[in-house]
């Protein structure tokens, strides 16, 4: 039989079905994306079925493809919203007291969830009814915070069943935590003995980080500007741009530090992409997370860390922008504003870089339109 007619396909023809690399193929397989089962000698197999599905972008959200989660609120109930989301470790936030703004950046790429504060809005069954009727939010969850939201488009409940009601805000970071991870059980987090903390959407995680196709990249001078300017800035003698594989925490651009790459369980960003916030650690030897980091007990003897995570399009946090001190050291809060804004940059920059692939894989597949 040809191998173009074979129904049951090997991890490396679904990559070549897919157009990606056989280590993106193994990711979406071993997350969910494509069903799979193990041979008796332990290798995977898939329905070639199940691979073209995802290629024509059927049932593609087995495993989410984003960690965004937009919330639409008056202004003077964002802060609630957000800081009860914080309990959410997984979701990447953005917060719009605007609905128009909202619906433009939900337009511009599906978010995992949409929150809705019910009683901020006058027209929210409005809302709710314009996303639960656009097909390209088909599997992102609506999410409705306040007191009796049920009196809000019931109907739209019961034509989509993507929405689901928040009483109290107790309950909503569980619901945006859910949406993000989908059916998949999250990965440990923080563990006693485990060699190194992973965020819940690891799998989700490790996928994104290889459609970024980062890794093992040459030095760029859009990135290396924004390490220098964390250094400078900051008064570090070490500035990274980290990005954390499976097995590696590999830097994509760095400032005062010889080692291009580390084992993952050296990592401090472990952390910082765990809560998904900055992180600072002002003596990292007195710190009993990394007491015992070969890093900190060892040459080079680092001292000092603050992180912030980095994120590509979708929400996933890739790794971080970190700044490093070999003695004990500390951020006011306007450095670590710095910090914090050096972060988004590079955000930006994945981010650019992420829409002008999208723009060209567009533009070859009108080329090659006949007519």
């Amino acid at each position: 039989m040809d191998a173009d007619d074979k129904p049951i396909v090997t991890t490396t023809d679904a990559a070549k079905i897919l157009g990606v690399s056989v280590r993106t193929a193994q990711l979406l397989i071993e997350g969910g994306s494509i069903p799979s089962w193990k041979t008796p000698g332990g290798h995977r197999r898939v329905y070639r079925s199940d691979v073209m599905a995802l290629v024509r972008g059927e049932d593609f959200r087995v495993t989410p493809a984003s960690a965004r989660v937009i919330v639409i609120a008056r202004a003077e109930r964002l802060p609630a919203l957000t800081t009860a989301l914080e309990r959410a470790p997984t979701c990447f936030v953005e917060a719009y007291p605007d609905p128009f703004a909202a619906l433009l950046d939900i337009g511009g790429r599906s978010p995992a969830a949409v929150v809705i504060d019910a009683g901020s809005f006058a027209l929210a069954d409005g809302l709710l009814r314009a996303l639960g009727s656009d097909a390209a939010l088909q599997h992102t969850a609506l999410l409705v915070v306040g007191p009796e939201p049920r009196r809000i488009a019931a109907e739209t409940a019961g034509d989509t069943g993507r929405v689901r009601f928040i009483e109290t805000l107790d309950d909503l970071p569980g619901a945006a935590e859910a949406a993000v991870l989908g059916p998949l059980p999250p990965s440990p987090g923080v563990e006693a003995g485990a060699l190194f903390p992973v965020p819940g959407n690891e799998a989700q995680r490790l996928v994104a980080l290889e459609r970024s196709g980062l890794v093992d990249t040459p030095p760029e001078d859009a990135f290396d500007r924004l390490t220098w300017l964390a250094a400078q800035t900051l008064g570090m003698p070490i500035a990274l741009i980290t990005l954390l594989t499976p097995t590696r925490q590999w830097f994509k651009s760095r400032q005062g530090l010889d080692m291009a790459e580390t084992p993952r369980s050296w990592a401090f960003c472990n952390h910082t992409i765990v809560q998904n916030r900055c992180l600072v650690s002002e003596d990292l030897s007195q710190d009993p997370r990394f007491s015992d980091n070969p890093a900190v007990a060892r040459a080079p003897h680092f001292r000092f860390y603050a992180g912030c995570p980095i994120t590509d399009p979708d929400g996933f946090s890739l790794g971080s922008l970190c700044v490093i001190d070999t003695r004990p050291n500390t951020l006011d809060d306007t450095r670590k504003a710095i910090l914090s804004n050096l972060a988004a940059l590079v955000s930006d920059e994945i981010r650019l870089r992420s829409t002008d692939t999208r723009l060209r894989r567009a533009m070859d597949a009108l080329d090659r339109k006949p007519g």
